[in-house]
């Protein structure tokens, strides 16, 4: 396991908002690149979850991902970041960063830094019950402009 800096624990600015979106919500994520892109993606899915001021980063989890395009690849990242929210010991990251991201082969490896999700603790709005491929979007911009990305989860 890698050493993490103080800069691991600073939490980057939200690029993310919701939109409405019937029986669903829709999450439009931008940044910088397309990692972070995907990055603000995976926080915004934990900030619909629960309130992410009350997450202490004290846990690091791994995870890795692979889809035959970019769209598979984004549902499959996400769909492993639900998982380790929807297994025990249930963790709801505040911080997710992707240290690899092959767009050849979409590849995506990339750590999470949260906690266990305590009733009492943190709040209980929606549950996110899969992510889906309904009119899902990722647009990647020449670099005048920034990445952005549409996926609507099930609630």
């Amino acid at each position: 396991m890698n050493e993490l800096t103080e800069e691991d624990f600073v939490v980057p600015p939200v690029k993310y908002e919701y939109l409405d979106h019937t029986a669903d919500v829709q999450l439009h994520a931008w940044g910088e690149t397309m990692e972070e892109a995907f990055e603000q993606c995976a926080i915004a899915m934990f900030g619909y979850m629960t309130d992410l001021e009350r997450v202490e980063m004290s846990q690091m989890h791994h995870i890795e991902a692979d889809g035959d395009d970019l769209e598979g690849l984004l549902f499959h990242f996400l769909d492993e970041l639900l998982f380790m929210f929807s297994a025990e010991p249930y963790i709801v990251a505040k911080k997710v960063k992707i240290t690899e991201f092959d767009r050849v082969n979409f590849k995506i490896k990339a750590w999470a830094l949260g906690e266990e999700f305590t009733i009492g603790k943190h709040s209980q709005n929606a549950e996110v019950k899969a992510i889906t491929y309904s009119a899902m979007q990722i647009v990647d911009r020449p670099r005048t402009e920034h990445p952005e990305i549409f996926v609507i989860v099930d609630i």
